[in-house]
Order: structure tokens, then C-alpha cells, then sequence
């Protein structure tokens, strides 16, 4: 089993990353908060789960042990997959996320994509009991990069891109994302994916 895998960054997007060590580049699937955590880093370590199956053979990348281990509960509840739970971490930090379901906030768990209100009961009654015994690394809030990229068009291609990759259809990501960038030019494409998928 892979613990964490340590190296250099050979490509970054906000639902994929690729870490170089020894030579190998592993392909690793990330959530948004990981995605603006890294910001403009050249080096990352990341916790990882391997989720392997018949087609396919997975790693999911988080920053710390707790995101992992807030992954991994939400994944053990039926009918919540590999990324349904990457789609819950890529809408609320993982702080926010146990106190959502401490305090069984299902209105608000709800209004994910993906979640509907029984899942969302179902999600609290599981991991209420269990959710406060995750430790959170909340002393490293997750900070936007000091650059933002102006050019709407390359933030534009690259939130469609995140959202498709996250399995949303392409037209309704196109026509939320120009929305958002039409009110706010000046948005970054993490804020744009993160607006988009509470609208979606």
C-alpha cells in the first residue's frame, strides 16, 4: 500500500495532479481544496488511497491524514463513491465538511451535486458519531495563489474542463462558467469550479 508519495510537480489541475519521484510520475485525482493548497508549488507531499478495481487502478491525493481519513469514512457509506466523496471534499474544506455533519446539516450537504436529501441523512446518521474523531489540520487554512490569471479564456477552458472531468455535461458547465466569469473577470478558476458546482 501507498502511504503518500513525495516529489516534484509535473502537471497540475484542479481535479488531477501528476507527482515526479525516482524518475515515475503518478497520476493522482485530487479535490479542489488540494488543488488551491498547492497554489503555485513546485513540490507536494500527498496522502494517498489506492482504489482499485477490475478497469482501473486509482490514486486519490490529499494533503493531510485527516482529509484522507475523512475520505475514507465517506466512502464507506453505501451508495458514496470515490467521487462523490472527491465532490464533497471540492466543495467545502475538510473542517467545514465535519461540522456540516456533526451538526447534521443536511440542507446544507444536500445542495451538493450528487447528494440528494437521503443521502444526505444517510451521511449523518453513518459518521455523526464518527466524524469528531477525524483530526483536522485546520492550523493550515487553504490559501487562493497571490497571482490571479487575468485571462478569462484560460480560466474559462480550464473550469469546463474540471467540471467535466467531476462528470458534469459539458453545455451546462459552459453556460454556468461563462456566467460567473461575466459577473466576476477577475475570478480564480478555483472559485469559478467551487460557484459553479453549487449552481450545477
Amino acid at each position: 500500500m501507498i502511504d503518500y508519495i513525495k516529489g516534484s510537480i509535473a502537471e497540475l489541475t484542479p481535479t488531477y495532479a501528476v507527482i515526479e519521484t525516482n524518475g515515475i510520475g503518478y497520476g493522482i485525482h485530487i479535490a479542489l481544496t488540494t488543488y488551491s493548497a498547492l497554489g503555485k508549488s513546485t513540490d507536494a507531499k500527498l496522502y494517498v488511497h489506492e482504489v482499485i478495481r477490475e478497469d482501473a487502478h486509482l490514486l486519490f491525493g490529499f494533503m493531510n491524514k485527516g482529509e484522507r481519513a475523512l475520505f475514507l469514512l465517506l466512502i464507506s457509506v453505501s451508495g458514496i463513491g470515490a467521487n462523490t466523496a472527491r465532490m464533497i471534499l471540492s466543495s467545502y474544506t475538510a473542517g467545514e465538511i465535519r461540522q456540516i455533519i456533526a451538526t447534521g446539516n443536511a440542507k446544507l450537504l444536500s445542495s451538493i451535486k450528487g447528494i440528494g436529501p437521503k443521502t444526505a441523512q444517510r451521511i449523518i446518521v453513518e459518521l455523526k458519531d464518527k466524524i469528531l474523531k477525524v483530526e483536522i489540520d485546520d492550523e493550515n487554512p487553504i490559501a487562493l495563489p497571490d497571482e490571479v490569471d487575468t485571462s478569462t479564456e484560460g480560466t474559462r477552458e480550464e473550469a469546463i474542463a474540471a467540471l467535466t472531468m467531476l462528470g458534469f455535461a459539458s453545455a451546462p458547465s459552459t453556460k454556468v462558467v461563462n456566467q460567473l466569469l461575466k459577473e466576476d473577470p477577475q475570478l480564480p478558476v478555483e472559485q469559478v469550479i467551487k460557484r459553479a458546482l453549487k449552481m450545477l
